[in-house]
């Protein structure tokens, strides 16, 4: 197989499709948790952060598959 050190097209829309659906999660569980105790500028800023923490996660993780079939 020519492409087995690269991450198929397959595999990019699945990513693609955890990191939609895993930072919509992430950001309403944050507001459900945090909102109506802060202002809504707070929460909206707690939401921006822990939602970026989860994208670099999750992009962590496909250099990771990409990485070990390297090897």
């Amino acid at each position: 197989m020519p492409n087995a050190n690269w991450i198929s097209l397959k595999e990019i829309f699945i990513y693609l499709i955890a990191i939609a659906t895993g930072l919509f999660v992430t950001g309403y569980s944050v507001h459900m948790l945090i909102g109506g105790l802060v202002s809504p500028t707070t929460e909206k800023i707690i939401i921006a952060v822990i939602c970026t923490i989860t994208a670099i996660v999750i992009g962590f993780m496909a250099y990771d598959v990409k990485k070990q079939r390297q090897e």
